[in-house]
């Protein structure tokens, strides 16, 4: 097949570029013989079905001969007269090359003209890359990537470690993730989503070890290839792959006073197949310490209620997979992948509950200590089948399918710790959650003359969730309407269709617009009772122009609009009492929020400097937000749940910079800072329509340094700081995080090094507040998150020669940038009490 389509494709070259060679019978003909690699000179990688023109020195404007390049980017011509010739280079996206020839004679029959490289076309250009140390940034017109492989105090850690050193992003110390203040965005792993995201993406990005990420792409303004879900944009995290000849098998083992990872990865490369085998493995123990403050108005007395605890996670996550891919011609291929993620989330805390009316605070009207054992056990499967068709540079089609399942099972048990009868008083929640996904998708895309790109789309996603919850009370069921058992089916079907498209101007403007168009149908039960939701259709536009000055500056300016649904923490409809006076469920009637995104931004890269200035501002409509209530019959008792509150809108700007002081030697950092506004009202629990107005500044910085010291010494040092953050009801503390690592490279297999996380102080302290007319709570949690610890690696195996070329271009996969996390934008009420996390019923 190889050989046909070669075959095909040079005959067609021929007829269709060289009528007058193919008519002229006189050609002379010879010995005479050329070869070569064709390189792209920024990505270092072959340039595939690249055309090579042979031209007579003398007469450069009619070829006599020609070839296209294979997918290892190399050509052979055959049979050449003697005699000076020069060749001419061409392929879609790339800047024409003319190179003159040494003279072939009969001394000099072969000519090997090795590695060819290839540079951009300024007519096509589609990135701004910052070189230097690492190149550690590369800006492209929807999107900013960072390139995380170099980061030496990632081993022993995760994802989330990775994701707060990225520009635009910021992680709190439960590992949730907002982009430019928002926690509305879509996290995909090699462009591809996992259900285990659908139900919380802090625990997924646990479950993923941080020295196995590349790169972390930041897609600001998704155009409309991509699913309209993400308010604020995508995140999508490159994980480290090698599909060169050979072998290799790579071990990495850390430990620390916090825990220890193991992981085990190997790769397989023969000819047309490659498997990839691996495993990873952490163990992580963390204390915590909770004081709590809420008052709640009544009419007859206000009620005072205190809580203070100690408590101490206990957190296990794994991510074991299997791929395989298979090189069907030399522009097809075929990839499969599995995935397995086990984790476990336990919490054990002593809670003390004491509450007291607002005349009388030295007496508690009732106090009780009690045990809280959560228990969170679950895992994640995700099973893809990806076909791709590379026709030519540039003109692919591609059909992928992915389907996921996870398990995110939860229960705890509060057991008081005074009374004989404590084992019979001791109450139980057990919810089991399932939550299915298949998705399949097909994408093409074909070049339309040198400046010009045509996408179109159509994708299908089926999505089932099941949720079954009970309550015990000394082991034996419970039958109470404060209490309910119950279960809610809940189904959701997408169908999309997007058409984008690309055009580069000769003066260096690149326009990318497009639109999408998505129906959503939904049905749902809860408990044998029908939940009625109106089918939505939508259609998403999508603008992204930029403009290149002088090779160093870039301004770009970027128009979306995105949808976000609810996720499965925000509709689950189980009453968490894991804190008995602060109880947590979900709501299965909410709708899909509707943002509006703006942004312009303007690049700089002179020298060894980098800085990046962009202003954005967003607007939500049914923005989904926490929130509380108090309850009208149990005093001092409160209810958060979701709801669609009203509007959000923010204005924010985002500076960042990064310079190489030397060549070994660099320097990054920024600042974000926004203004929120929040206006709506929300529906109490008495049905009383509540007033919502809230607004304020938030802030956050980073700084990190990386230097290459002599005999293989690395150290690298980074800090971040966030603001407090404005909320529907109130407003979340801030915190801090600081580390630094050591790294020696004892050979070119093995290398040790020490990292350290907020080393100087125990913990940190977040302080959140919420407030009504009708309560106001103040929760202070410290983080005791000081951590140390000891990375060893090594490496086995080696790779044939392919090991100098990048591996050909695979299949791609499903992208579904879909369906809102519930982390990320707790109020005041989220994590009091312990137990389990927010969401997480």
């Amino acid at each position: 097949m190889k050989k046909l389509l070669i075959l095909l494709m040079s005959s067609f070259w021929s007829f269709a570029q060289f009528p007058s060679a193919q008519n002229n019978t006189n050609l002379p003909t010879g010995d005479g013989k050329i070869s070569g690699v064709i390189i792209d000179s920024i990505a270092n990688t072959p340039v595939e079905f690249a055309t090579i023109s042979v031209f007579k020195s003398s007469d450069l404007k009619k070829p006599i001969n020609g070839t296209i390049t294979d997918e290892k980017g190399k050509f052979t011509l055959k049979e050449l007269p003697f005699g000076k010739f020069s060749i001419k280079i061409t392929s879609i996206g790339f800047a024409e090359k003319l190179m003159a020839l040494p003279e072939i004679t009969a001394k000099t029959k072969g000519i090997n003209l090795g590695n060819i490289l290839l540079g951009s076309d300024a007519k096509m250009l589609k990135e701004v890359e910052v070189r230097g140390q690492g190149a550690v940034i590369e800006e492209k017109v929807d999107r900013l990537i960072y390139n995380a492989d170099k980061d030496i105090t990632a081993k022993g850690g995760d994802a989330s470690d990775i994701l707060r050193k990225v520009p635009l992003l910021s992680v709190d110390l439960e590992g949730n993730v907002q982009l430019k203040g928002s926690s509305n965005i879509k996290v995909l792993i090699n462009n591809k989503p996992s259900t285990i995201m659908a139900a919380s993406v802090s625990d997924a990005l646990k479950q993923l070890p941080a020295d196995q990420i590349k790169t972390v792409e930041v897609i600001t303004s998704p155009s409309s290839k991509y699913d309209a879900e993400g308010s604020t944009g995508i995140i999508n995290i490159i994980t480290k792959k090698n599909n060169l000849e050979g072998y290799s098998l790579n071990t990495d083992l850390a430990g620390g006073n916090r825990g220890g990872n193991l992981s085990l990865n190997g790769n397989l490369k023969i000819k047309k197949v490659g498997f990839s085998l691996g495993g990873f493995g952490r163990l992580n123990s963390n204390p915590s310490q909770l004081i709590f403050e809420q008052r709640t108005k009544f009419l007859s007395d206000n009620i005072i209620t205190k809580q203070s605890g100690n408590a101490k996670d206990l957190m296990t996550f794994g991510r074991y997979r299997f791929g395989a891919d298979y090189d069907i011609s030399k522009t097809k291929s075929l990839t499969a992948g599995l995935n397995f993620g086990p984790r476990i989330f336990n919490r054990d805390q002593n809670l003390l509950i004491e509450r007291f009316t607002e005349s009388n605070l030295n007496t508690p009207i009732s106090s009780v200590e009690q045990n809280i054992d959560s228990k969170n056990p679950g895992n994640s499967l995700d099973v893809n089948l990806d076909f791709l068709h590379v026709i030519k540079s540039q003109k692919e089609f591609s059909v992928s399918t992915l389907y996921s399942r996870s398990n995110a099972n939860s229960s705890f048990t509060n057991t008081p710790l005074t009374g004989l009868e404590a084992a019979k008083l001791a109450l139980t929640n057990e919810n089991k959650n399932v939550n299915q996904e298949f998705t399949v998708q097909t994408d093409y895309q074909t070049p339309i003359k040198k400046n010009q790109l045509f996408e179109i789309g159509l994708k299908g996603i089926f999505r089932i969730v099941n949720s079954d919850f009970s309550y015990l009370l000394g082991g034996v069921t419970l039958n109470d309407p404060k209490r309910p058992a119950g279960s809610l089916d809940y189904f959701q079907n997408i169908g999309a269709a997007y058409a984008s498209y690309t055009y580069s101007t000769k003066n260096k403007y690149t326009i990318k617009a497009g639109a999408r168009y998505e129906i959503t149908d939904i049905s749902a039960k809860q408990s044998q009772k029908t939940i009625n939701i109106d089918p939505y259709n939508i259609v998403v536009p999508s603008v992204n122009i930029s403009k290149t000055y002088g090779g160093k500056y870039t301004v770009k300016l970027g128009y979306n609009q995105r949808v976000q649904r609810p996720g499965l923490q925000q509709l689950n409809p189980n009453v968490n009492q894991v804190n008995p006076q602060n109880i947590q469920v979900g709501n299965p009637e909410l709708r899909p929020e509707i943002t509006n995104n703006i942004e312009a931004s303007l690049s700089a890269s002179i020298k060894k400097f980098y800085v990046n200035a962009s202003v954005f501002s967003r607007f939500t409509d049914d923005a989904i937000s926490q929130v509380t209530f108090p309850s009208s019959t149990d005093k001092g008792v409160v209810t958060t749940t979701y709801q669609n509150i009203g509007k959000d809108k923010a204005y924010g700007l985002n500076l960042f910079g990064n310079m190489s002081i030397t060549p070994k030697w660099m320097l990054n950092g920024g600042i974000e800072s926004f203004y929120s506004f929040i206006s709506g009202s929300t529906q109490g629990l008495d049905g009383v329509s509540i007033p919502v107005a809230n607004q304020g500044w938030n802030v956050s910085g980073r700084l990190m340094s990386f230097a290459t010291l002599k005999k293989g010494w690395q150290i690298q040092a980074f800090s971040f700081l966030r603001g407090g953050r404005v909320l529907a009801l109130g407003r979340q503390g801030g915190f801090g995080f600081y580390s630094m690592g050591f790294r020696k490279e004892i050979n070119k297999k093995a290398n040790i090094g020490l990292s350290a996380q907020n080393f100087l102080s125990k913990g940190f302290k977040m302080v959140s507040t919420t407030e009504t007319p009708q309560f106001y709570q103040y929760s202070e949690n410290l983080m005791l998150n000081r951590a140390i610890s000891i990375n060893f690696g090594y490496k086995l195996g080696k790779m044939g020669a392919d090991a100098f070329s990048a591996p050909k271009k695979r299949a791609k996969g499903v992208k579904n940038d879909d369906v809102k996390d519930g982390g990320g934008d707790s109020g005041g009420g989220q994590t009091q009490g312990g137990g389990a996390p927010a969401g997480r019923n």
